[in-house]
């Protein structure tokens, strides 16, 4: 058959098929309409599929329903754990509308929820490109983006310094004959490039990250080095000769260690580099060409500790208090903070956390000298083997001075080589955080010179873990080791070291009671040590709960004075002449002990939402020690099917009197949805209930800060010697820093504080979402950051404050990406908008 032939059947019947599909699209659209009155999204997601199949054009005219036809569908394959249904749905979708920031921030949160951090952060930066104004895409870029490209990223690239001396130490190798370098964990692929100047003919690459990887392919490739540094997206310990890297090399660089040193895998990864990457090392003696042989930068670490008193660390580690706004804390529940070493936990836990210890608050006190760990030879494979397998040290450490012990404050010197070290200590100048161990599980933390700080260091799970610290009184005739029973052969002992060796047979003394130890976060732990916060609390609910009793003055008791009063008045236990009780919802995020205080205010039926099973046995043995009735607090989770639902009635004909809800998380940030959530509660709230806060007040002040600027993007090409890094990793800078001190940050005012916001959850109407703020210039500098906090109001008089001393809440901040040169007695005006939960806060010129 001709093609000419061919053709002319086709076309006579081209009408009849055109009105064939026309009939299809438009019943499949009634069908789909029909799908979604009665909320069958998955057959009305099919429909529209085939509908923009066969009639593209009508793709502007569908575009809104469905986008939420989509939405909903993939609410329910989400809740039927149908994952690839899900992904595949959306996938679907974006070929239609490849451009739709709407849809592509859709995918983005289904991925970020299932952990898919990586992609979830490209559907989000592709979402703001195409709309830079589009609030949601921009907040969960930012959010993601401290995830994908971690902040010390920035600081270490503007540490001059380090840049310098890592710089030397690779130029040196590569001089002496060190040709061939693989870069283990690349980051931007900046000592690669370093290596690459020096003259080595063969550079090496790999790096996990896919974000990482992808940032380090544009900064080779802008710095014309594509063609001499092949760059793996892979783990070292994946990487194959020849497959991956033709054959061994004579030289291994790497950065891969955090404030702990070994954290991030280092040995792991040098074992194996030994073993099937590197050339054979050089033995003692031999000058031969460093060519023929493998070496490691850095070339050895010595790792140093000090024992330190910092009530900072103390507050967010320890809970120091037994009674909170009259709740009893028993002795058979014990708080302990994710920060610790526990050889038979299940998951294997960081056991430090990390702290800029020169910019602590409060700062620390040296209870004893600085004193060496250990030493680890990174050039020696039998070494590294060993760190794994090795029994724990035992060190017993003089102390020098008397205070409370509250941490071991760790630091390291690396020596890339003979010539060249960078050191972490707190009294250096570095990009470095220290490794700080919290003391917990003492009798008496209280130490002094004479006594001796006791205990186990090993390297396991590729952690530095420094373990059953304890103390050691040798005045007292040697014979107290706090935290440990009596050992009859202690005695004995003469010199230091059978004291050490006899410390580790010592087992912690466990009271007959049964106990609970609940890991709560360090934000969780200084809440409850937050007294401020839980008095404020205790006395709003009273004057809600007062306020709702109009027939007699509602008197504030606790539940043992009630019992007391109910026995001597004879009251019946008769459900007639029991009152309905007020009903208290607390909504906290994580461990809060608010329903226990509003137990105590009479009869009241607190619930909590506590999600952790460790959490609610706590609140149940605290209920108990404090004498409540057992049916008083009540778990609402377990009465709802999932956490969004979590706010309805308590009854079907009950209302809530009080709801009390997160407004402000630990970071400083405003909670997502707290004002979608405050809408929901307004509507469940009895006559005269409240919520609490009942609305927040944001504030605001300009300062001059150096420090934020370089934490929040890299400065130039000075700073990495030339290299063109910059403007790739500023991608992935965010306007806002969150985790901040301000009583520690180094700043200087350029304004006096200054409202910027209110936001409130009772009366909405107050809320405005744009305003503009007049700050009046009292020092002339450069503005670079707007650090903001809030006052929370739970009622007209009772103000919590998020920056004050005794506040488990930090502070976060807008860092501008161009600093404004401001003289004393201007005036700047702020661009305040609030979309959402979202706050955005720019300077209007």
């Amino acid at each position: 058959m001709s093609n000419s032939r061919l053709r002319s059947r086709r076309d006579a019947g081209g009408g009849a098929g055109a009105a064939g599909r026309d009939e299809l699209v438009s019943r499949s659209l009634q069908s789909a309409e029909h799908c979604l009155g009665v909320q069958d999204f998955g057959t009305a997601y099919a429909h529209y599929l085939l509908v923009l199949s066969l009639a593209p054009e009508l793709k502007d005219n569908v575009k809104e329903t469905f986008q939420y036809t989509l939405f909903r569908w993939a609410e329910e394959l989400d809740a039927l754990n149908r994952i690839q249904d899900l992904l595949g749905c959306y996938e679907q979708a974006l070929e239609l509308f490849p451009d739709d920031e709407v849809i592509c921030n859709s995918m983005g949160e289904h991925l970020f929820r299932m952990g898919f951090r990586d992609e979830a952060a490209g559907y989000f930066h592709k979402a703001v490109k195409l709309n830079p104004d589009f609030s949601d895409a921009k907040e969960n870029f930012y959010r993601v983006a401290n995830w994908l490209v971690e902040r010390w990223h920035f600081i270490m690239l503007n540490d001059t310094k380090r840049n310098t001396i890592y710089n030397a130490a690779i130029q040196k190798a590569v001089c002496l004959g060190s040709r061939s370098v693989l870069d283990i964990g690349a980051g931007t692929g900046i000592l690669s490039m370093f290596a690459k100047k020096a003259g080595a003919h063969s550079v090496y690459a790999c790096e996990l990250s896919k974000t990482m990887y992808e940032l380090a392919c544009d900064v080779v490739a802008a710095n014309k080095m594509e063609a001499g540094i092949k760059l793996l997206h892979m783990k070292s310990l994946d990487i194959e000769i020849p497959k991956h890297i033709p054959e061994r090399v004579s030289l291994v660089v790497t950065e891969t260690v955090d404030a702990g040193l070994f954290g991030e895998g280092i040995v792991e990864s040098l074992i194996h580099a030994w073993e099937h990457l590197l050339l054979q090392p050089k033995t003692k003696g031999e000058s031969c060409n460093c060519e023929k042989y493998g070496k490691v930068i850095p070339a050895s670490a010595v790792i140093f500790g000090m024992a330190v008193e910092c009530a900072e660390i103390r507050r967010q580690h320890r809970v120091g208090i037994k009674d909170i706004a009259g709740i009893h804390l028993p002795t058979n529940v014990k708080f302990q903070s994710p920060a610790y070493s526990s050889v038979d936990a299940e998951e294997t836990v960081e056991p430090y956390t990390t702290e800029k210890m020169s910019r602590v608050p409060g700062g620390y006190l040296a209870l004893t000298e600085c004193f060496e760990i250990m030493t680890v030879d990174f050039n020696n494979l039998q070494e590294l083997k060993s760190l794994a397998t090795k029994k724990p040290d035992k060190i017993g450490i003089p102390v020098i001075k008397e205070g409370i012990l509250d941490a071991i404050m760790v630091w390291f010197v690396l020596q890339l080589d003979d010539e060249h070290s960078l050191s972490t200590s707190p009294s250096e100048e570095t990009c470095w955080e220290q490794a700080v161990y919290p003391v917990q599980d003492l009798t008496d933390y209280w130490i002094k010179p004479g006594d001796h700080v006791m205990m186990e260091v090993s390297c396991q799970d590729c952690y530095l873990r420094i373990q059953s610290i304890s103390v050691l009184d040798l005045e007292c005739e040697m014979d107290v080791a706090r935290s440990f029973t009596q050992n009859k052969d202690l005695l004995s002992l003469g010199n230091e070291a059978e004291l050490c060796s006899a410390l580790a047979n010592l087992q912690t003394s466990k009271p007959d009671a049964v106990e609970q130890t609940c890991v709560l976060e360090s934000t969780e732990i200084a809440l409850l040590n937050n007294i401020p916060y839980h008095e404020g609390f205790k006395m709003a609910m009273s004057k809600v709960l007062s306020s709702l009793t109009p027939e007699k003055l509602y008197q504030t008791m606790d539940t043992h004075c009630q019992n007391e009063m109910n026995s001597e008045t004879g009251q019946s236990n008769t459900v007639q002449n029991i009152p309905e009780p007020f009903y208290v919802l607390d909504v906290s995020e994580g461990f809060s002990i608010l329903p226990l205080i509003a137990g105590t205010l009479g009869q009241v039926k607190p619930y909590s939402s506590v999600e952790k099973d460790q959490h609610r046995i706590a609140l149940d043995l605290i209920s108990e020690a404090n004498h409540f009735p057992k049916e008083t607090l009540e778990f609402w989770l377990r009465h709802v099917e999932d956490e969004s639902a979590m706010l309805q009635r308590p009854k079907s004909d009950k209302l809530w009197s009080i709801i009390i809800l997160d407004v402000i998380e630990p970071s400083g940030l405003i909670q997502q949805e707290i004002m979608e959530k405050a809408a929901i509660s307004r509507c469940l709230l009895q006559s005269g209930g409240k919520i609490f806060p009942q609305y927040v007040l944001m504030f605001g002040l300009l300062v001059e800060s150096q420090t934020l600027l370089e934490e929040n993007a890299v400065q130039g090409t000075e700073r990495t010697l030339g290299l063109n890094i910059a403007p790739f990793i500023n991608q992935f800078q965010v306007p806002i820093r969150v985790f901040l001190d301000l009583s520690s940050l180094p700043c200087i005012p350029l304004s006096k504080p200054v409202e910027l916001l209110r936001l409130d959850l009772m009366t909405p109407y107050l809320n405005t979402s744009k305003r503009e703020v007049k700050v009046h210039i009292c020092k002339s500098g450069r503005v670079t950051a707007i650090p903001f906090w809030y006052h929370m109001y739970l009622d007209e008089e009772i103000r919590l404050d998020t920056s004050s001393e005794a506040s488990h809440w930090k502070q976060a901040a807008v860092v501008l990406d161009n600093p404004i040169q401001v003289e004393m007695g201007e005036e700047l005006v702020l661009s305040v908008q609030h979309h959402k939960s979202n706050v955005s806060i720019t300077v209007k010129q």
